[in-house]
């Protein structure tokens, strides 16, 4: 059994885990994510060393979520992240003494709902990733596919409603914008019209502290039944019937799989954005639709990923 080290290194918190052949995690490890590139670098050389004590280690897969240069040697950029053309996995190999492989983390939980979860034998799969915004892998016969420059695909910038809600990236009217953890709490605030008169438990938790709504507790206050909730739900399985079709129109994929923390909340509108979906799929009535699940891995798949991209790396 050869074991390896999945890291997937996000915004906010760095979770690494010790992940067999079957993926099965036998240990982990977490810490908050540095701000600046050499605390980063320690923290993961940290956690790589406190996972080894206890494990016959073979070998460490990187998840990050950044622009990654075609080979996967270099962090071209990454937009929560300290690193700036930082040539990552040989910088670490040489500090940990293992070999170092680096993937996006949407490709890394991707890979794993290939390997070990919902896209198994998929021909055609899209992995869907729904969080603070929109990560997306694709995968053709098993193999992913990256693009030219190595960061394809980058669902979340799709723009669905011209000049519409600004986004990071320079655009406007993302998809992202409209579906996703931000998007969210963003459509929810809107439609309390700045007053608590409707959704009560989303009217108590502004008024309490304006800045701590978060995707998760929209959708924790709409199963809960708070109306105004449950409607920024709505509007989300609409948006996300959109863009799924969208991504049909383009690849034609036999499966498509949600995943992240949004995606984990998959129950409260998937229903609703399948049926979205098969309006909106061009020619639906004469082709065949693609399988719509959610993921099977959660938040574990970004580090799943990884570890098995680092296994195929040092197995024969």
């Amino acid at each position: 059994m050869t074991l390896t080290i999945g890291i997937d290194i996000g915004g906010t918190s760095v979770r690494a885990g010790v992940v067999t052949d079957d993926g099965t995690v036998v240990d982990t490890a977490r810490a908050e994510t540095p701000r600046s590139a050499r605390a980063l670098e320690r923290c993961l050389d940290r956690v790589v060393q406190e996972l080894c004590v206890e494990h016959d280690v073979a070998a460490v897969g990187l998840a990050v979520a950044g622009f990654l240069d075609p080979s996967r040697q270099v962090v071209s950029f990454a937009p929560h992240l300290p690193w700036r053309d930082a040539a990552v996995p040989a910088e670490m190999s040489a500090r940990v003494g293992l070999p170092v492989v680096m993937e996006h983390d949407a490709n890394s939980a991707a890979w794993a709902e290939y390997v070990y979860g919902a896209a198994k034998r998929s021909e055609v799969a899209c992995v869907v990733a729904l969080g603070t915004g929109i990560g997306a892998g694709l995968l053709i016969k098993g193999e992913l596919y990256r693009g030219a420059f190595g960061v394809a695909p980058e669902l979340g910038h799709l723009q669905v409603v011209p000049d519409g809600r600004p986004c990071d990236c320079g655009k406007s009217g993302c998809w992202e914008r409209y579906c996703s953890g931000t998007a969210l709490v963003e459509t929810a605030i809107d439609m309390m019209g700045g007053s608590g008169s409707r959704g009560v438990l989303l009217a108590r938790e502004l008024g309490e502290d304006p800045g701590s709504l978060t995707g998760r507790k929209v959708a924790a206050a709409a199963e809960a039944g708070d109306p105004v909730a449950q409607e920024a739900v709505a509007d989300l399985a609409r948006w996300l019937g959109v863009g799924l079709a969208m991504v049909s129109d383009v690849f034609d994929p036999d499966l498509i799989v949600l995943s992240g923390g949004v995606g984990a909340s998959s129950r409260l509108f998937l229903d609703d954005a399948r049926d979205h979906y098969a309006e909106l799929l061009t020619g639906a009535r004469y082709r065949r639709k693609a399988r719509i699940r959610a993921t099977e891995l959660g938040e574990r798949a970004g580090m799943l990923g990884a570890a098995a991209l680092a296994r195929d790396a040092v197995t024969p």
